[in-house]
């Protein structure tokens, strides 16, 4: 049994502000540890559970905030940016056989702990074929595509409810629960990574392969939070401007969904000045 693991880190145990995951900073190198501890704990009870192979995407900011040193000598991990499908990178090898979200967060416009949608502010909201969409539902209906059940999330209590829209047989554990977008109340290490190392053990029973989702067009409509952004996006091609920070585009399925909303997020983020977005 190969699992995939997918590891974000506004989720991950102990991180609460921006500092604690914006790379470079003091606080980063701190929450690094813990970091690295859950998905070590994921690991961990990923093999309990009968996985033969364990593969890591890092999928946060720059890709590189894991500690390879202290991973769990049994998995291996793909580190970096640009990769073809960004954070579920390596479930296209089609042997997956199960998903876990770790550390993940709720959507743009939503209450989380550092609730988001790739990009932290510029972008406030995404709908996939009319509804709220996290990063976890975008990536969900990628994975499905390839035959790849999501059997694990981590995150924020809030994250793990919005799990319940896209994979709602998976197991979850809350390692903080949230107070405001920057405040949590959080379980110490030790603690979550017990909970989580249990949980992957118990995912186990919901890993193999399914039949691949059908390949269906998606529409997909993103706010942002100023009219020059919207027009930076619909430079994509298909991409069409539905009001001032409004653009929406229809893609043939999952696959070309997330691509060209990863190429959306690009734009906008180099249309963003300093002080003014």
């Amino acid at each position: 049994m190969k699992i995939l693991i997918s590891a974000d880190m506004e989720g991950a145990t102990g991180v609460t502000w921006p500092a604690d995951c914006e790379p470079g900073t003091e606080q980063w190198q701190r929450c690094r540890t813990m970091f690295t501890s859950d998905v070590n704990a994921a690991i961990g009870g990923l093999f309990e559970g009968g996985a033969t192979e364990v593969l890591v995407n890092e999928a946060h900011s720059t890709m590189r905030n894991l500690l390879l040193e202290e991973l769990d000598e049994r998995a291996t991990m793909i580190t970096g940016r640009h990769k073809e499908l960004s954070m579920v990178e390596g479930v296209q090898t089609g042997d997956v056989d199960g998903i876990v979200f770790l550390g993940y967060h709720c959507g743009a416009g939503e209450d989380g702990v550092l609730a988001h949608t790739y990009l932290p502010n510029a972008i406030t909201g995404v709908w996939l074929d009319g509804r709220p969409a996290s990063e976890g539902y975008l990536n969900a209906a990628v994975v499905a595509e390839y035959g790849t059940p999501v059997i694990l999330v981590t995150g924020d209590d809030r994250a793990c409810e919005d799990a319940e829209s896209y994979a709602p047989f998976a197991r979850t554990v809350a390692v903080k629960d949230h107070v405001s977008r920057y405040a949590a109340r959080c379980r110490p290490p030790a603690r979550t990574a017990a909970d989580i190392r249990e949980a992957a053990e118990k995912a186990m029973t919901l890993a193999g392969r399914l039949d691949p989702a059908e390949p269906t067009a998606k529409g997909m409509e993103i706010e942002v939070d100023s009219a020059q952004l919207a027009q930076a996006a619909a430079v994509v091609p298909g991409v069409t401007r539905t009001g001032a920070r409004r653009v929406r585009y229809t893609s043939p399925d999952a696959y070309e969904m997330i691509r060209a909303f990863k190429a959306v997020c690009t734009l906008i983020s180099n249309a963003m000045e300093k002080d003014y977005g």
